[in-house]
């Protein structure tokens, strides 16, 4: 099934970085950004696919702008890009709590954090590409890689 956003302009948002600098999709505007929510910062997984994110080299000099997106403060995902050496941008949709996330489709309501989803959303602002993994199932970055034309 496709998702509902596929062919239509991205929800605009502003959330606090790690360093709890705001940041805003409409900003990026001329680029390709990955918006790449994940369920908790410290889980396992999770973390597994923030290490990944961070020693792809070639995604991080590629012209697309990478958010990891999570329900989390800044001040925890501070803590999380500290201790797994992410020099990425950790976004935190913690108020008004999942917000973002709902806006996107990927909350879950029942456990009050984001589904492990990823969107691709082109240089005019238009969601061309989602892929919602099951909550423990890593993402293959190869996947990122084909959407971006890297591969």
């Amino acid at each position: 099934m496709t998702h509902p956003l596929v062919g239509r302009a991205a929800p605009d948002f502003t959330l606090s970085d790690q360093d709890g600098i705001d940041v805003s999709l409409s900003s990026e505007r001329g680029r390709d950004v990955l918006l790449v929510f994940v369920p908790w910062a410290f889980s396992p997984v999770c973390t597994y696919e923030l290490e990944q994110l961070r020693d792809a080299e070639d995604l991080v000099v590629s012209d697309a702008k990478v958010f990891v997106v999570n329900c989390d403060s800044k001040f925890v995902n501070q803590e999380w890009a500290y201790q797994n050496a992410f020099t990425g941008t950790l976004l935190s949709d913690f108020w008004p709590h999942g917000a973002v996330s709902r806006a996107y489709g990927v909350f879950d309501e029942e456990s009050g954090r984001s589904k492990r989803g990823t969107f691709h959303i082109n240089a005019h602002g238009v969601v061309d590409w989602v892929l919602v993994n099951p909550t423990g199932d890593a993402r293959d970055l190869d996947e990122y890689r084909k959407v971006l034309g890297l591969v």
